[in-house]
């Protein structure tokens, strides 16, 4: 564990500042100059309701507004919790008439009682409903949020085989709900904050106390009060402003729409983050090796699941090299393969008017824009654009003699192997042609260099101080159980002891730990 580079100053878990022109304003206590205070600051905001009304007897009653946001509330019970116990209200009486309605009047599961605007604003956006009373300089927000979300289903981008198929959805409340259901236990610690200036979303924090490091919970926190921006509408935005390599093209946090993934994650040490309105959620800290692991690794035999592991991490290695290794041997280093098979290519190339450097970036591009075209169209129309539109432009530019049979091969095999490590995809095609264009200029010698300074960046890069290529330093069994392999569950005896405070997964492992 290195934290070298970063203070770990305990930051409290109320986030970053937000943009408060309303901070320390009051309520005035007069229904009148309240109600009129309310308007003026949802000024041209329609869906904004207003219902005065009077409490009690005829001529004694009490005068009270109530306030909501129309499309967020629940209209049966703020007519039959909230308006209808009100009406019946007896007028006159002593004591707190606010304290009164709170405890003995409306029939809603949480009620905050607040004289502060900023809180009022708040809560009335996010589906709070108001009740101001005349002559007091406090109101009651009360809980009626009801929104539109999608239902539990299985997410696109995380299909399995076999296993849950439950994903995330864009309400906080009930992603938080999916992982409780799958750790039921008070261990499970839940630190909500906001975020964004403008938009005051909601972020929760959600970890397991008895496993967490708690530097890296620190630094989690330190990082997140440091956020200073607008608007957050999704978790990516999260994922870039507390990156721990910025400029890097691999990621240095997970992300994942499964709560399955989520809570087998915490189970190992790692920190969650939820965002309001997005269905995918963080997790750190990142390993590299995460890069390969699939959802299904763990729902499948040891065997199978291992074997695909690895072909996944053969196979990002084939998707950013076998272009420029194949450009390094046909443009510089011809004593490199077969005669028989040199001649071929050469006669194969012999009609194509672009040199194979060029000839290799063309195809490239042209795989990527067909892939891309594929994922932006609908799905039925996408997949055939994909297979028809490679088929048919492949085999015309042959025949036109544009390019060659074999960079289609080559091109082919690299694109077809990027599939295999999805969460690589990005990186895969930036390093793919960076690698093209060093072995283009260079040969051997290019590649060479490019695949070392890769692994030098790949052995420094860290995740809120953990080392994510080689996080334990040690070659022992208990920690490389999980990497290249998926060892069987009674052989991962422990946790991760990078990540976690308390390795020990299985009782019976607890000497083999030590």
């Amino acid at each position: 564990m290195r934290f070298l580079r970063f203070k770990t100053n305990k930051a409290a878990p109320g986030g970053a500042a937000t943009e408060n022109k309303h901070a320390g304003k009051k309520l005035a206590g007069g229904l009148d100059k309240d109600v009129g205070l309310i308007k003026e600051l949802f000024k041209d905001v329609d869906p904004i309701r207003y219902r005065r009304f009077e409490a009690g007897a005829e001529g004694k009653g009490l005068a009270l507004c109530f306030i909501f946001y129309d499309g967020l509330v629940n209209s049966e019970i703020i007519d039959d919790f909230i308006l209808r116990p009100l009406m019946t209200l007896p007028a006159g009486g002593e004591g707190d008439l606010l304290a009164h309605i709170e405890s003995r009047i409306v029939q809603v599961n949480s009620v905050q009682r607040t004289g502060d605007i900023d809180e009022i604003i708040k809560g009335l956006s996010y589906g709070d409903s108001l009740l101001l009373a005349d002559g007091c300089d406090e109101a009651l927000l009360m809980d009626t949020k009801q929104f539109a979300t999608r239902g539990v289903s299985e997410p696109e981008g995380e299909k399995i085989l076999s296993g849950p198929r439950e994903g995330f959805c864009e309400a906080l409340l009930q992603n938080l709900a999916l992982v409780r259901r799958k750790l039921r236990t008070n261990d499970l610690k839940m630190k909500f904050q906001t975020q964004g200036r403008r938009s005051n979303t909601s972020l929760c924090v959600v970890y397991m106390e008895s496993l967490v490091r708690p530097e890296i919970l620190d630094e989690l926190y330190r990082r997140l009060s440091a956020i200073d921006i607008d608007a957050l509408l999704d978790t990516n935005y999260v994922i870039e402003l507390i990156s721990d390599a910025k400029w890097s093209v691999f990621r240095t946090a997970g992300y994942t729409e499964r709560p399955d993934v989520v809570a087998g994650k915490l189970l190992e040490g790692r920190i969650a983050v939820f965002v309001d309105g997005s269905p995918v959620v963080l997790t750190v800290p990142y390993l590299f090796i995460e890069n390969f692991q699939s959802n299904e690794d763990y729902y499948l035999g040891y065997y199978y699941t291992s074997f695909s592991r690895m072909l996944r991490i053969v196979s990002f290695f084939l998707a950013i090299t076998v272009p420029a290794l194949y450009i390094a041997v046909v443009a510089y280093h011809h004593e490199m393969l077969p005669n028989p098979l040199m001649l071929n290519i050469a006669v194969e190339s012999h009609n194509v008017p672009m040199p194979a450097g060029l000839e290799a970036f063309i195809l490239l591009i042209m795989f990527d824009i067909l892939r891309e075209t594929g994922v932006r169209m609908p799905l039925g129309v996408g997949q055939a654009l994909s297979i028809v539109g490679a088929l048919v432009v492949g085999s015309a530019a042959v025949e036109a003699n544009l390019v060659s049979a074999t960079m289609i091969i080559v091109t082919a095999i690299s694109g077809i192997t990027s599939l295999l490590v999805p969460r690589m995809s990005s990186a895969v095609v930036l390093l793919r042609f960076a690698l093209l264009l060093l072995a283009s200029g260079f040969g051997f010698f290019g590649l060479t260099i490019g695949l070392s300074v890769l692994l030098i960046h790949m052995l420094q890069l860290e995740s809120f101080g953990v080392l994510q290529l080689t996080p334990d330093r040690e070659l022992r069994f208990q920690r490389l159980k999980d990497t290249a392999i998926r060892a069987p569950w009674w052989l991962m005896k422990t946790r991760p002891g990078a990540i976690t405070k308390n390795r020990v997964r299985q009782r019976a492992g607890e000497e083999g730990s030590k």
